[in-house]
């Protein structure tokens, strides 16, 4: 029909008569009448009648057809009252089909009165329209031809031109949208039709369009209708005021916010928007103009009010904002917030609407109330990401226990129901459309507040993850987003850093692969993802848990894309395991706690793969139960193997960790062996408590429950907590969750067991009445720690298959995997054992054949098994042959050493076999011939498992190892073959390294105490030569460099097993072990690296000696910060466990503590005094100044690691006891004129006893401490191995009132206190007590200043010449800085080469930086898992192993070295004489006084002479640069269990 132009009422000035002839053009036919006289109404049936006739005869009428003139008559009746207010809805219904037809058909001039045209108005809005809401009502038809007409006449424009035509207008906009959103409908409950839709917004359009200025409260609707799609939304539409609030109707369709399209009175909204983007842009403007305008200028009336909202809400507010008092109230703010929603959605309505308004929204974000610019924040990000009032869609769902696991490459993921509110959608890319807004809005992530920055990371977040609402991002535009998202990553608040965290959750996987990981992967240092990983480490638990499990969740789903080996995937998240397990480093019980629940929740979850895994199987695969229990899915003929898959995780998973953390993921089994101890004597005590009732015992029984409780305790970080839960599951007496744990616990149980046993116990707990909700959260922990779940029986034959089929590149884990199963959890290898002996039979070696590299890791599995279960062992001739053939064939030389282990701890023939196999071993052997490496390692084992049986062999074995492997050199070294480390070892060496072996074991396996010095004498002048020769045996001095690194570090290592034994450690004199002391000053970083993690392997363990203790003290001065953070880690650790044995001693005693501390709880104490007499004795030393300041290095190193306020005094006192003796070293030393000797040696120990004291005095000012007095009742004495008294009062009096330190040290140690203790607090070398200032990208400047201040190495000068004390100059006193670091460093720059003190293990000053280092290493559970692991070493335990295979660093030290001046040839026919079968021949005769006793006596000589001293490195003229990413010597095999046992 066709549209008109504006209508208008008519003045109706003209009457015409009824009787008038028409004109020719036709006309309304209708005559009969629809009015009435009073009194006299036309029935009702008759009047419906009429009404019909007349509308079914004009709704055939097209305009401009018919003389205008008929209808007057019809259209003045059809305005009477009686007919619009007539009571029958029937007979109002058609009134109103014939008035829209009138104003159709008489259109543009309507032929009514303005007083006419209000009431025919009236009774449509109030009557005829809201009748919609019914579709089922009779006259519905008639409802929808009226709405129809009016729509599209657009006869509805006649309302405008009305006067007070707002009521109508807001009745009409109300009933529109309270029809289209269901809230009044008929009890059938019908939808209404599209069409009425369509039309019911088009009439809205029209109105909207023509009005000049719609009513604000019209306005208000309008906009109200875009909050339907908020669940936040009120039952108020937000007015200006209170007053003007009208209640909003809920949308039926909006109930359940997962809708597939939007809601009919939103759509209805938006149409309007849409249509009139230019009138609605001004109304909105004005509408948020007013909101704001009221928000910024409250009333009198709610200042107080708003005041205490102010200082309630005045806390959660930046501290930096000083203008939170502008803010406003609380009830204006609820309004701004409608307001912002209202903003986001309308932006994805019709985002034209808002041109007006986005710069008042970005004028907000420069306002001076916080909760303005936060609200300014929050709703640009959402509006530039799409998202309405509706929220973000919700997170995607990261399951790392799914299976199949998701690719990157898979489309976009969508959720199962398509949520239309709450998917995010722009219509416009925001950036382009205003630029500027853009801009001010990136600007915020500057912002003072706190509150504004985690919005605004929120915000950006959310931009990258949605593409900007779908519209995309250019190249530009997301490279600053992800940049800036990784800075926010590190902001110094943690709230911003928990945002940043939170936010990287709401990624999909694709995105995080493709979008974040464009930066960089986990590796690449600024990336997003690599400063997610240092969140792992936060000092926040909250953002350290959320960081640890997004990152854990992270790797879980893409572990499938790393297993087929996806490069680019492992680039970006391969190592975030690493990051998470080398968390445990920090030694932080919470983070411990933390990690464990991740690594079996996240990582490996237990649930994973699901027993019901939708597998990529074909149509008709089937799920179906095999014998073990576990589900597997058949797909066409193939199983889908659960154990497989999860074994594939774990392997994969260990595949790409680095040293560090696979230590610690197999410590996690490891603990669980102790740790399952504990828990089954607590499950013994709990049924021995029976929950209280207890017949006998009772004291006895509580006390060890409670010691049992307190110890596992100690464990987690709420001791007290934890103690009362375990009390709490003690008293409930669950008899079948004792049984659960058993069954967890248990080796024999596979992995669907323990899983049931512990979802059974879970259940169990959370459904007792008589357990509270807060129980499991101690108790899981516990199960974790104490279950099998990665050594588990299910898991070892899908182990053995990698290994064998290297399928993945798998091969290389399993094996380790298996090696740390055969080592710690044995039990686990029981049903499979037989199958790896089997394999081990095929590999079997001949002269002609060699074995594969497998074979050795199913060796020493079998080796490891053997040492404890050795009786299910096969014991057939078959297997007996194969470990021959390995002992006589194997390569590498360690598969010889496992099958002679596997040999003496199985076989019932071992006597014979040891006898064969020795006399096989040395029939025809040649250096150099194939299979002579194995030979010499099954010599070392069986002189060490079997000397009884070798004894008669002796002569030839010494001989082979002697005169044929130790003298042997083959290939002879140049003048360019300097001392030097290499990755590869030759043949010559590695036979060297055994032949060592060969004699170390042979003193080893000694049985008899009473000949053991005469036997141990050559063998210890053997390693004391090629300690102090740096790995040179032989006269001619053509070892070469590579071979001698070796060589010493073989010596030096085997010294320290020697002395695991305390018959052998007393035979280690002082000078020995002065020599030894130096391998830990070594210039080859691997020598002194290998040599520190050993010692201190050794140490932890218990089982050497306490004045070892003094050598790590040695690392004052090592270049590597990362070596030296570990020893000072170490040594804190250490210290800590030391000191809590005085309260455990007291505890246990049940008696008071006595004033002094016990002996064993001041071992480092003690050890100061030890410390300065390898200081007095260290080849570097000299009383000058300088070099005593820099001695000052050592004793703050040893006090920054070991003192304390309470100890201090301690200390102190040792510095002063050893000022009041005599060096016992050089007393006891056998040379000719003692006395310049032992009087030099005693003035070393007065130089460092005075200026011990004063550095602690000057340590103890510059920390505000205050030293306690001893007691009285305290005495202390010192080694007497290292000390003598002097028996001379008088001269004592002398020493002790002499002052020693030179004048001017006093000032540079000062100096040096100040500036060590001031690296210390800002990170320094050891990174401990690092106070923060900001967690991440702020403090790049501070980092590379730092970093260029650390390379300043001090070096140290070579000389043992007693210079004459020279008189330093004064330092002006004033403000330390580290412009002093650099005038020391720069004069030490400018010495000549040979005035520099090196001691064999400084580097090229400035070669590498101190690193700032946060984790802490070998906490006390590290240490738990070296004794469990180093089981050689333990006397009476049974197994023990002398392979000690190095690794091998990339780059090298080069330094010159002298051979000496040793008759190595008399020292060898010692040991050839000295150690055959016969062990009562007589005592070897003393040939000369040793090389320390003969080389101190030239010295001295020398030194008396003024020539300088030709000491090793301390003569060498030139110090060569280290390689400071080469690679820590391997973990020696000492602690795995296929060593075989002692014979003690």
């Amino acid at each position: 029909m066709p549209t008109r132009a504006r209508p208008a009422a008519s003045t109706a000035t003209e009457v015409i008569e009824p009787d008038e002839r028409r004109n020719y053009m036709s006309g309304l036919q209708f005559s009969e009448a629809l009015s009435w006289r009073a009194g006299k109404p036309i029935p009702v049936a008759d009047l419906l009648r009429r009404l019909q006739a007349l509308s079914k005869e004009m709704r055939d009428m097209e305009q401009d057809e018919n003389e205008k003139g008929t209808f007057t008559k019809v259209a003045r009746e059809l305005a009477s009252s009686n007919l619009l207010g007539h009571k029958d809805k029937g007979i109002r219904a058609w009134t109103a089909c014939c008035l829209v037809d009138i104003l159709r058909l008489c259109a543009p001039d309507a032929p009514y009165t303005g007083p006419q045209l209000k009431d025919i108005f009236t009774m449509l809005i109030m009557t005829i329209l809201p009748a919609l809401s019914d579709p089922s009502n009779a006259y519905n038809n008639q409802h929808v031809y009226v709405l129809q007409s009016l729509a599209q006449v657009k006869s509805i424009v006649l309302l405008t031109d009305l006067p007070s035509h707002e009521a109508l207008l807001h009745h009409l906009f109300t009933t529109f949208f309270d029809i289209l959103s269901g809230s009044s409908k008929s009890s059938t409950g019908e939808q209404l039709s599209k069409n009425v839709e369509f039309n019911m917004a088009a009439i809205l359009v029209v109105l909207v369009d023509e009005c000049l200025s719609l009513p604000p409260e019209v306005v208000d609707i309008i906009i109200a209708q875009f909050l339907r799609t908020d669940p936040r939304t009120v039952r108020m539409i937000p007015g200006k005021n209170k007053k003007t609030e009208v209640p909003l109707k809920p949308d039926e369709k909006q109930s359940t916010l997962a809708l597939r399209e939007l809601p009919p009175a939103y759509v209805m909204a938006k149409t309007i928007c849409v249509s009139c983007p230019e009138k609605m842009a001004r109304y909105v403007s004005q509408y948020f103009g007013d909101v704001i305008m009221d928000a910024s200028a409250p009333s009198v009336a709610t200042t107080a009010r708003r005041d205490r909202s102010r200082r309630k809400d005045s806390e959660d507010l930046d501290d930096m904002d000083g203008n939170t008092c502008n803010g406003p109230a609380e009830e204006d703010l609820k309004e701004l917030n409608k307001a912002h929603r209202l903003l986001r959605e309308l932006w994805r309505a019709s985002p034209a609407v808002l041109q007006n308004v986005v710069p008042q929204l970005e004028a907000e974000l420069s306002a001076e109330s916080v909760q303005l610019r936060l609200l300014a924040t929050e709703t640009f990000g959402d509006i530039i990401s799409g998202i309405g009032a509706a929220g973000p869609p919700p997170s995607p769902v990261l399951d790392p226990a799914a299976y199949p696991p998701i690719t990157s490459s898979d489309s976009p993921e969508l959720p199962q129901t398509v949520n239309l509110l709450t998917t995010p959608l722009s219509p416009q890319p925001f950036p382009h459309v205003h630029s500027h807004a853009y801009s001010s809005f990136l600007g915020r992530k500057q912002d003072k507040s706190y509150l504004i920055r985690a919005a605004w990371t929120t915000g950006i977040g959310r931009i990258l993850a949605t593409s900007a609402g779908g519209v995309g991002l250019s190249q530009h535009d997301e490279s600053r987003l992800i940049d800036d998202l990784a800075r926010m990553l590190g902001d110094s608040d943690e709230r911003v850093r928990l945002a940043a965290v939170k936010v990287i959750g709401q990624f999909r996987y694709r995105d995080i692969m493709v979008k974040l990981g464009s930066s960089g992967g986990i590796d690449q240092a600024g990336s997003v993802l690599a400063n997610l990983a240092e969140r792992v480490k936060d000092r926040k638990p909250a953002v350290r848990g959320e960081a640890m499990r997004l990152l854990a969740r992270i790797w879980g789903v893409s572990s499938g894309e790393i297993a087929a080996g996806d490069e680019q995937v492992i680039a970006i998240i391969g190592s975030a395991p690493s990051k998470i397990l080398n968390s445990y480093y920090a030694n932080d019980l919470e983070v411990n706690l933390l990690m464990d629940r991740v690594v079996f929740e996240q990582l490996l979850p237990l649930s994973y793969p699901p027993s019901k895994a939708k597998a990529p199987k074909p149509p008709n695969g089937n799920i179906h139960k095999v014998k073990d229990g576990q589900s597997r899915i058949d797909s066409g003929g193939e199983t889908l193997d659960t154990d497989k898959i999860r074994t594939q995780r774990i392997l994969v998973l260990s595949k790409y960790l680095d040293e560090k953390a696979k230590k610690v993921l197999f410590m996690i089994q490891t603990r669980q062996v102790s740790l399952g101890k504990y828990v089954s004597l607590y499950l013994q005590c709990c049924e021995e408590y029976n929950a209280g009732i207890m017949d006998k015992d009772e004291a006895p029984i509580k006390e060890k429950m409670s010691k049992l409780i307190t110890g596992m305790a100690k464990l987690f970080p709420d001791s007290s907590k934890v103690t009362a839960d375990l009390w709490k599951f003690a008293q409930m007496h669950d008899r079948r969750g004792y049984q659960l744990i058993r069954f967890s616990m248990a080796p024999e149980s596979d992995y669907r067991t323990v899983c049931k046993a512990l979802k059974e116990f879970t259940k169990r707990i959370e459904t007792s009445t008589s357990a509270y909700a807060g129980l499991m959260d101690t108790l899981t922990p516990l199960l974790y720690r104490s279950s099998i779940l990665l050594h588990n029986k299910s898991h070892v034959p899908a182990i053995m298959a990698y290994s064998t089929t290297d399928e993945n590149s798998l091969a290389a884990p399993a094996h380790e995997l298996l090696r740390e199963i055969s080592t710690h959890t044995p039990e686990v290898l029981k049903a499979h054992i037989k199958e790896i002996c089997r394999l081990v039979e095929e590999e079997a070696p001949t002269a002609q054949k060699s074995n594969s590299l497998s074979a050795v890791d199913s060796l020493k599995a079998c080796a490891a098994f053997a040492s404890r279960f050795s009786d299910d062992l096969p014991n057939d001739r078959k297997f007996e042959q194969t470990m021959i053939a390995f002992a006589l064939h194997g390569s590498p030389p360690e598969a010889a050493k496992y099958a002679v282990a596997i040999i003496m701890a199985s076989s019932a023939k071992k006597e014979m076999i040891a006898k064969d196999l020795t006399s096989a071993c040395v029939k025809d052997f040649t250096y150099g011939k194939d299979g002579f490496l194995a030979r010499l390692a099954s010599l070392s084992q069986l002189w060490l498992l079997a000397p009884d049986y070798v004894d008669e062999n002796s002569d030839a074995i010494i001989d082979i190892a002697i005169k044929q492997v130790l003298l042997k050199t083959k290939s002879r070294r140049d003048n360019s073959d300097e001392y030097a480390w290499s990755d590869e070892v030759d043949a010559e060496c590695t036979a060297k390294c055994w032949a060592i072996k060969i004699l170390v074991n042979r003193l080893r396996s000694h049985p008899t105490a009473s000949t053991l010095a005469e036997v141990a004498k050559p063998i210890h002048k053997i390693l004391s030569t090629l300690i102090t020769k740096e790995g040179e045996l032989t006269d001619d001095g053509l070892t070469p460099g590579n071979c001698r690194t070796r060589l010493r570090l073989v010596a030096a290592r085997s010294c320290l097993k020697l002395c695991l034994k305390k018959s052998h450690e007393s035979l280690l004199s002082a000078i020995e072990f002065n020599q030894l002391a130096q391998v830990s000053q070594d210039s080859i970083f691997e020598v002194r690296a290998s040599f520190l993690q050993r010692l201190r392997k050794y140490l932890a363990t218990g089982k050497l000696a306490v004045r070892f203790y003094a050598i790590p003290f040695l690392a004052a001065f090592e270049p590597d910060s990362k070596l030296k953070a570990d020893v000072s880690t170490w040594i804190r650790n250490r210290a800590t466990y030391f000191s809590n044995l005085n309260g455990q001693e007291s505890s246990a005693s049940k008696v008071d503590p006595t004033p002094m501390k016990s002996r064993a709880s001041v071992v480092f104490e003690l050890t100061f005094a030890r410390l300065l007499s390898l200081l007095a004795h260290h080849p570097d030393y000299s009383p000058s100044p300088e070099d005593l300041t820099d001695f000052a290095r050592y004793i703050i190193f040893y006090l920054q690691n070991v003192a304390s306020e309470e100890n201090l005094s301690l200390v102190y006192h040792c510095a002063q006891k050893v000022k009041a003796c005599r060096d016992a070293i050089s007393a006891s030393t056998p040379i000719a004129d003692p006395k310049d000797m032992a009087t030099m040696f005693d003035d070393n120990l007065y130089h460092l006893s005075d200026l011990a004291q004063l550095t602690i005095r000057r340590y103890e000012e510059a920390l505000g401490w205050t030293m306690q007095t001893l007691p009285s009742n305290a005495k202390l004495s010192l080694p007497h191995t290292l000390f003598r008294e002097i028996k001379d009062h008088a001269e004592a009096m002398g020493i002790a009132e002499k002052n020693f330190v030179p004048e001017g040290v006093a000032e540079e140690v000062n100096d040096l206190v100040k500036r060590s203790l001031k690296k210390e607090r800002s990170g320094g070398v050891n990174g401990i007590g690092r106070k923060r200032r900001s967690e991440g990208g702020d403090g790049d400047d501070r980092k590379s200043k730092k970093a260029k201040a650390d390379k300043r190495l001090w070096t140290r000068k070579a000389t043992y010449a007693i210079a004459k004390p020279v008189k330093t100059p004064k330092r002006a006193r004033g403000k330390v800085n580290e412009d002093d670091w650099d005038k020391e460093s720069r004069r030490e720059a400018e010495m000549h080469d040979s005035e520099r003190r090196r001691s064999g293990r400084v580097r090229a000053v400035g070669e590498k930086a101190y690193a700032e280092r946060d984790d802490e290493e070998d906490d006390q559970e590290m240490e738990e898992l070296d004794r469990e692991s180093d089981r050689e070493s333990d006397e009476s335990a049974g197994t023990q192993h002398d392979g000690e295979d190095v690794q091998v660093g990339k780059e090298v030290f080069k330094s010159q070295g002298e051979s000496g001046g040793d008759d190595t040839k008399k020292i060898l026919g010692e040991v050839e004489k000295s150690l055959g079968p016969d062990t009562n021949r007589q005592a070897i005769q003393k040939r000369g006084k040793g090389r320390q006793a003969s080389q101190s006596t030239t010295n001295v000589k020398m030194k008396n002479s003024g020539e300088s001293v030709p000491n090793g490195r301390a003569t060498r003229s030139r110090v060569k640069s280290e390689a400071l990413g080469s690679k820590e010597a391997e973990k020696d095999d000492d602690g795995d269990l296929s060593d075989p046992p002692d014979s003690n």
